[in-house]
């Protein structure tokens, strides 16, 4: 029996010419993926591949496309789907590669994505094109307009496909297929198998193979994984902790959804690290500028969803943190497989709270590695790894200081009667800022679960707030630092915002007619079950002082009038409510 290290790319069935593409390439052998998909691709049959991204997953479906085209015909005769306009043009030069020797003229590929003028698409379609390769979008937009015929495509490849999940392009993706010939073949490629995808093979793929390997755990393997146990209130303190102990050159941090990502960037922003955010909402534009500046080293720490998990290769990422956990064990492997590259080792730290253990466990039992369990960082943790920094400052800057600066230093104290130590005392804490150097004693606020209590704010996403400007006001209002806020939760109409027990009371009470957002604040208590209850100002009277429509007397909504919303018309039914109020 021929073992898989013995195969050959000649053992597999492919054409002379491809042969010598993939010769020339300097390729020898193929990976686990391409010997197990190639033979049954250039049989016809439809597949379904499961392979992580750097596993040569594009040569085993562009080698059996390129050897089953007709050159003789002008049409497009297949379709490569992929979610992003990077790896559209990364597989259009790698289709083009492999098929530099088939035909007289060679393979004519198109790449078809967003931010590209259609109009220039469209011309080039109407030439002879032989392979499209495109975003979801742009192709059905093409469909649509009937610049792209479907007529003549016999195979489609989904590329990535939990992705174009993630981005919300499978509404396209059905749409496509939907509307391809009965006789066609198709080959879906995706690094997990969440249940959408499955439910996309079973409806539109005819008794496919399933090439897929026993699960791998090398991706894991250099990289350090802890886990710190949280509760809800203090995930935001304990995310800053441990970025302030942690020492990376860059850092990602994944949270579950977009609206997360981007208020999650901001209030990090709001505490001083240099953060942003990377997610399926943002433009192309806008993501490459956020990969960018990671890469060049403008920024830190990069806020994103999973989207992020394949779209960022970058060397010196040291550093991953879920802050929330993956809804899949695979999805995790991914996540922290973007540390650890190019020899590195890595680190990965996992925030979790008491109800998530069971997908602790699943996690550690899918990857085969056990997490070491770590408490959340304490202040005078935080404060000894800033004073060490400091000190290492200190010693690359004492080495390189010119004289000019030494010979102020002396003149300094000599004319001001100060002796070298007053003076770098002096320096230091100029430098140091106004925090204390050591932690007093008890100060550690997560000795009590409690420490933090949730505010009601009628203020919401729908006038645009943004947490920069909760954390602002209140500090700026209060005169507390901005730490005293904990996580943001913004809803359409309402937003709630953790603060610290201590100071509840002082922030409700100058929060209290302050205008955020142009909105007047009556801010409000919420209790634990997650139902806001109003805060109660005391007044002259003894009692709270009711406000605004609702007030006795006034042209408040306290009492249904006849005929209106609350009660029944006379022999009619009860009026069915507004959209608005159905919301």
């Amino acid at each position: 029996m021929t073992s898989p290290d013995d195969i050959r790319f000649a053992d597999l069935g492919l054409a002379p010419n491809l042969l010598k593409a993939v010769e020339a390439l300097g390729y020898e052998t193929p990976t686990a993926i391409q010997a197990g998909a190639i033979p049954p691709l250039l049989e016809g049959r439809d597949m379904i591949g499961q392979a992580q991204t750097g596993t040569g997953k594009t040569a085993a479906f562009a080698l059996p496309l390129l050897q089953r085209l007709d050159l003789t015909r002008r049409d497009v005769q297949a379709i490569v789907l992929t979610p992003t306009r990077e790896l559209a043009m990364q597989v259009a030069t790698a289709v083009r590669a492999y098929g530099r020797y088939v035909g007289k003229h060679g393979v004519h590929v198109l790449p078809v994505y967003g931010g590209q003028p259609i109009h220039v698409q469209r011309k080039a379609l109407q030439r002879t094109v032989h392979v499209v390769i495109g975003t979801p979008g742009r192709v059905s937009d093409h469909l649509r307009r009937g610049t792209l015929d479907l007529a003549g495509v016999h195979f489609f490849c989904l590329d990535e496909a939990d992705e174009m999940l993630n981005m919300g392009f499978l509404e396209d993706v059905e749409w496509i297929l939907e509307h391809a010939a009965a006789e066609r073949q198709i080959a879906l490629f995706s690094a997990t198998m969440p249940g959408p995808i499955r439910r996309v093979a079973e409806r539109h793929l005819n008794d496919p193979v399933d090439v897929r390997f026993a699960k791998q755990t090398r991706t894991v393997e250099k990289i350090e994984q802890i886990a710190v146990r949280v509760s809800r209130h203090n995930k935001n303190e304990a995310l800053e902790r441990i970025l302030g102990v942690e020492d990376h050159e860059a850092v990602l941090v994944f949270v579950g959804t977009q609206r997360a990502a981007a208020g999650l960037a901001e209030h990090l922003n709001a505490r001083g690290f240099g953060a942003d955010c990377i997610h399926g909402g943002m433009t192309q534009v806008q993501r490459d500028d956020v990969v960018k500046r990671l890469r060049n080293r403008r920024i830190q720490i990069v806020v994103g969803t999973d989207v992020a998990a394949r779209g960022l290769d970058i060397d010196h990422i040291g550093l991953v943190i879920n802050y929330d956990l993956p809804r899949d064990p695979e999805v995790y492997v991914h996540r922290i497989g973007r540390t650890g590259r190019a020899g590195r080792t890595g680190r990965a730290v996992t925030l979790w709270q008491p109800r998530e253990q069971w997908m602790l466990r699943s996690i550690e039992r899918f990857s085969g590695q056990q997490m070491e369990q770590f408490p959340i960082p304490a202040i005078e943790e935080l404060l000894e790894r800033r004073r060490a920094r400091m000190i290492d400052q200190l010693r690359a800057i004492g080495a390189e200081t010119p004289d000019a600066f030494r010979a102020w230093a002396r003149s300094i104290g000599e004319a001001e009667g100060l002796d070298p130590e007053t003076l770098a005392a002096a320096a230091l804490r100029l430098a140091w800022g106004d925090e204390p150097l050591h932690a007093p004693a008890g100060a550690d606020r997560h000795a009590d679960a409690h420490a933090f209590v949730e505010i009601v704010l009628p203020v919401g996403a729908r006038n645009h707030l943004k947490p920069g400007t909760v954390v602002g006001a209140i500090a700026g209002e209060s005169g507390l630092p901005g730490k005293v806020v904990g996580r943001i939760n913004m809803r359409e109409n309402v937003t709630f915002v953790e603060v610290a027990a201590a100071h509840v009371d002082h922030i409700l009470e100058v929060l209290n007619g302050v205008k955020i957002a142009g909105r007047v604040m009556r801010p409000r208590l919420a209790h634990p079950e997650g139902e806001a209850r109003p805060h109660k100002p005391r007044h002259a009277h003894g009692g709270p002082r009711p406000r605004g429509k609702g007030r006795p007397g006034g042209k408040g909504k306290g009492r249904p009038r006849a005929g209106g919303k609350g009660r029944p018309r006379a022999g009619g039914k009860r009026r069915p409510p507004s959209k608005d109020r159905r919301r």
